[in-house]
């Protein structure tokens, strides 16, 4: 039996890319899921599909960057199902850019949205699963915040942030009988690319110079939930992810250099 089976689950950004794959799975599966996303046309689109199988799923409105609506949202799903047993802080953004050409208004925005989102809803989620004295809080972050990614210096900033709140909350949380698992995924094919913000660089240009083809939504979400079912620390996929991830511990050196062929290549590429 699934280990999701009758759970209350909450995704932020579920309107499209891994979040949406995660609701289809996790309905799937059993659980009760609670869809949100500041687009709520397309979140509605995913849970109408979803529930057109019998299956339980809402769609909300939630603005991640808002802390007082996620605040809203966790007292309200505790209030509608009496808990909450799983969170995936999915929603974010990408940003494509040397920091040479950002104003600060790009690293605000990120930062609201990819780090404080997260922290909102990890924070909410804690102190409700601290009274209920279970829980598990997914926090996905990437493999640019494990590894650094230059040319997307914003994006990895606020990834290795939230590993950094993860991991560190696990030890924490683990005393009151909650999860806490992060998720460093590399490269998927989402939408994530075409609400990037890039700038002095076109998305087609961007796409041309990853080295590494493109993972499915529906293989990452499968790797994602073995991974919280296995209750992993840290979940990292595919291969190419977890190789330069023991890169960047034991050849520092050597990863650099695959970095400066990245900005090499990014350079040549911008317009």
């Amino acid at each position: 039996m699934s280990a999701f089976k009758g759970k209350i689950v909450v995704i932020t950004g579920a309107g499209a890319g891994i979040g949406k794959a995660l609701c289809e799975q996790l309905a799937q599966q059993g659980a009760t899921v609670i869809a949100t996303d500041i687009n709520m046309n397309d979140c509605q689109a995913v849970v109408d599909n979803i529930n057109k199988n019998s299956s339980n799923a809402q769609a909300l409105k939630l603005d991640v960057s808002n802390a007082q609506e996620v605040q809203n949202l966790i007292d309200k799903v505790v209030n509608d199902y009496k808990n909450i047993d799983y969170i995936f802080n999915n929603a974010g953004f990408g940003m494509a850019s040397e920091v040479q050409d950002m104003e600060l208004q790009h690293w605000q925005r990120i930062i609201d949205v990819n780090l404080f989102g997260v922290i909102y809803g990890t924070t909410a989620a804690y102190k409700a699963m601290i009274k209920q004295g279970f829980g598990h809080i997914v926090n996905i972050a990437s493999l640019a915040g494990l590894v650094g990614s230059p040319t997307m210096t914003a994006y990895a900033t606020t990834k290795s942030a939230v590993i950094g709140l993860s991991n560190s909350l696990r030890v924490e949380a683990s005393h009151f009988g909650i999860k806490v698992s992060v998720v460093c995924p590399g490269f998927i094919q989402t939408k994530i690319f075409d609400s990037a913000v890039n700038v002095n660089i076109t998305k087609e240009r961007l796409l041309s110079i990853i080295p590494f083809k493109l993972l499915t939504v529906d293989d990452a979400a499968r790797r994602i939930l073995s991974g919280v079912t296995a209750n992993k620390a840290i979940i990292v996929f595919p291969f190419y992810a977890k190789f330069a991830w023991w890169l960047t511990r034991f050849s520092p050196t050597l990863i650099d250099l695959l970095h400066a062929n990245t900005v090499r290549l990014f350079r040549q590429n911008k317009s």
